[in-house]
């Protein structure tokens, strides 16, 4: 399974690629400037992207996180923890989007 840029997102830093550069870069030095390793980061970000509803964010780091090496049920159970932090209902349409990009669970 492989991570792939949205369309929208290359458009973005097709049309702002300084904007688009220095967000990359900020990125990249929060991302070095710690000890977390790769999949923690990206259930971090997970949560975050589910917490603020954003589709495109729950995809990509979602995707990135099985890249980086956590399971499926890693992925959900990062979901699912938020429950009592963000609410059931976000959570639920959380896990829904999650389970388009990895499939449901068995």
């Amino acid at each position: 399974m492989s991570h792939e840029i949205s369309a929208h997102y290359l458009k973005l830093k097709e049309q702002h690629s300084e904007l688009i550069n220095a967000v990359e870069a900020m990125s990249e030095a929060a991302r070095n400037s710690g000890p977390l390793d790769e999949k923690t980061l990206q259930l971090i970000q997970l949560g975050a992207a589910a917490a603020i509803g954003s589709k495109g964010s729950l995809r990509s780091h979602a995707l990135r996180a099985v890249e980086a090496g956590a399971t499926h049920e890693e992925v959900r159970h990062a979901v699912i923890v938020l429950t009592s932090t963000i609410g059931f209902p976000t959570v639920a349409a959380a896990l829904s989007r999650v389970d388009e990009v990895l499939g449901s669970p068995k």
